[in-house]
């Protein structure tokens, strides 16, 4: 909304500075960081080749650190210095609700930081000033959910409806597949192989992946499709409800998550805890890890060793006695 807002305002000064009712300063001032973020999104997208999900966050992020600074934008820019930088940095870290949001934010600052030096906009490079948020990996434990949890969300919506069958085609994809929220909002229609039984995933670092199409998906998309989904010009499989309509956002998919929760009596989740769930499900019917690997699309087989924690049966035959014997 906020958004909205000021760029609603940015337009009415563009008309009022046409007719000279304010300068043209007011109008640079006004519309100084949403210009910036808007290049910012753009070399995100043609320099570094983010996906679409990964650049809003990044720019929504990086709008937290601007607004920071002290009007007009273009001077505090060129006066930024790394204590300043270290400040922020440590102010906004205090107030952060978990670690993860302070090491997005710590991730995106970098990467806007080097975006200023590249553009002259920033005069020496300040990345080093950004301090690193303090974490262990493999530290937490993958939180899943009972299969009683799993069937009460799938079962949450009403398929009688055109956006209940959405809702139910998008959760039935996170819980069965494990994808991610933000790739299911990117699926095309395209992606689908109903002859071949195979659906195409775009993943993290523009990495495409072909995956099985299991029945169970591939009727409740099928379902969708055929009496659901509005007649429109739009690729995407999942769309909005309303016109103009257009595809899914990830944050959509996390809102279908949270009234999937609601309704079936569960406190608000995210839709990567289907992920995790699909994970824990899969090694605790004794496939190995590096057969989870795959199924996940993990790079890297450290991104999966944490779900090793999970399998507690396993990890007491690893388990050393108690040295003196059990008291």
């Amino acid at each position: 909304m906020a958004g909205d807002t000021r760029r609603g305002l940015g337009a009415v000064l563009r008309f009022l500075h046409d007719r000279g009712v304010v300068p043209g300063e007011d109008l640079v001032d006004a519309n100084a960081a949403e210009a910036l973020l808007a290049e910012y999104r753009r070399w995100l997208t043609t320099e570094r080749s983010l996906a679409a999900e990964s650049v809003r966050c990044y720019a929504n992020q990086a709008s937290k650190f601007l607004a920071e600074l002290a009007d007009p934008l273009a001077a505090s820019l060129a006066g930024l210095d790394a204590a300043t930088v270290t400040e922020i940095m440590v102010r906004h870290s205090i107030r952060s609700a978990s670690v993860w949001s302070a090491k997005a934010f710590v991730t995106a600052v970098r990467s806007l930081l080097r975006f200023l030096h590249v553009q002259g906009l920033i005069p020496v490079p300040l990345t080093g000033a950004v301090p690193t948020v303090a974490g262990w990996r493999l530290s937490s434990l993958p939180r899943g959910l009972r299969g009683g949890d799993v069937d009460a969300l799938l079962a949450a919506h009403d398929t009688a409806t055109p956006v209940g069958r959405r809702d139910h085609a998008v959760l039935t994809v996170l819980a069965r597949l494990g994808l991610r929220g933000a790739e299911v909002a990117a699926l095309r229609l395209a992606d689908v192989d109903w002859r071949g039984g195979q659906i195409v995933v775009r993943g993290k670092g523009s990495r495409v992946e072909r995956l099985p199409l299991p029945a169970e998906i591939g009727q409740a998309i099928a379902a969708y499709l055929t009496d659901g989904r509005p007649t429109c010009a739009c690729a995407s499989v999942f769309v909005t409800a309303r016109a103009p309509y257009r595809s899914l956002s990830a944050m959509a998919v996390r809102a279908i998550m949270g009234r999937a929760c609601q309704r079936a009596g569960l406190p608000r989740l995210g839709a990567h805890r289907l992920r995790h769930t699909l994970a824990t499900d899969l090694l605790r019917a004794g496939s190995p890890l590096a057969e989870v690997g795959q199924v996940l699309r993990h790079r890297s087989q450290l991104s999966t060793a944490i779900y090793a924690k999970v399998d507690h049966d396993t990890l007491r035959t690893l388990a050393r006695p108690w040295p003196g014997g059990a008291r």
